[in-house]
């Protein structure tokens, strides 16, 4: 029977030096310093759970260094230690980019990730988007994600395409029609003038109508519901669609970004020649239910003296 391998020297000085640069030093330097392979730093980091050590030891006191929040910091996320190991990056590079492809916001990501105040994040955040290894790691973790929810990054794509540009004319039929004018005893009637017969009184009301379920994209609806003023359809927000599209261009096919630029270019043209003021959002209503006898359309008091 074998002996036992002798551990090391090495392996307790390369995590000495983790702790000495707080985490900030990627496995290759560590490597290049000792003497040693990548692979048997990664595996030493791995092995000894160097992450959740520094934790343990950084709770233990409360740091306050300018542009730091003083806190506990947490223990870095599985997501990180899922990542496949890249020596180019720090733990909390790797940690920036996976909570960066969660919420796509750099200033939020940066935070989080390095425990910084605001206004210290909004400086930083941005610029680590510049780093071409950042970068990289980025669009890794962007492919990771789609291969495990078995979709294409067209088929991401085209999903906000089709909820920053939903047309409302594919939920909703509205416009003008003639209804009976209803009284107390039912819709009254008039005589004609020109024939003499009596006829039913109609008024011009607007209206609106939804399409049947069945006809909708119902993928693109963020709310429907029944109130005191009839029933409403709102569509998932727009605007947030165009940010999300606007900051995710490297997903789009050349036949989408052609698409993008001409729905562009027709939006610009509609909003330059219309006279109507914007506003922050539209929601429709269909007719109210009506009871028996009671007309929601508009009121006039005054009734012709030909109503019999």
């Amino acid at each position: 029977m074998g002996l036992p391998k002798c551990r090391s020297k090495n392996r307790d000085k390369a995590f000495e030096i983790y702790k000495e640069h707080n985490g900030e030093i990627t496995n290759r330097k560590i490597a290049e310093l000792l003497g040693e392979k990548e692979n048997t730093i990664s595996n030493w980091k791995c092995r000894d759970k160097w992450n959740v050590v520094l934790q343990k030891n950084d709770c233990s006191t409360t740091k306050k260094r300018r542009g730091v929040l003083p806190k506990n910091k947490k223990v870095i996320t599985e997501e990180v230690e899922q990542v496949t190991e890249n020596s180019e990056l720090t733990d909390k590079q790797q940690l920036f980019c996976c909570i960066y492809i969660r919420c796509f916001n750099a200033t939020k990501a940066y935070q989080k990730a390095y425990g910084v105040n605001y206004n210290t994040a909004m400086a930083a955040g941005p610029r680590m988007l510049g780093n071409a290894r950042i970068k990289k790691e980025i669009q890794k973790l962007k492919q990771a994600r789609l291969n495990r929810e078995m979709l294409e990054e067209s088929d991401i794509f085209q999903k906000y395409m089709d909820i920053a540009f939903a047309d409302m004319n594919d939920y909703v039929q509205f416009g003008r029609e003639n209804i009976p004018v209803m009284g107390p005893y039912g819709p009254i009637e008039v005589k004609d003038k020109a024939t003499g017969k009596k006829k039913m009184l109609t008024k011009e009301v607007n209206v609106v109508k939804f399409r049947e379920s069945l006809e909708v994209d119902g993928t693109l609806i963020s709310e429907v519901k029944q109130g005191k003023d009839g029933a409403s359809i709102k569509l998932a927000d727009r605007m947030r669609a165009l940010d999300w599209l606007a900051s995710h261009m490297d997903l789009a096919t050349e036949e989408q970004k052609a698409r993008i630029e001409q729905l562009k270019a027709n939006t610009e043209r509609i909003q330059r020649d219309s006279n109507i003021d914007e506003d922050e959002g539209v929601e429709i209503y269909n007719d109210a239910p009506q009871k028996p006898g009671e007309d929601i359309g508009n009121h006039h008091p005054e009734v012709s003296s030909d109503i019999q």
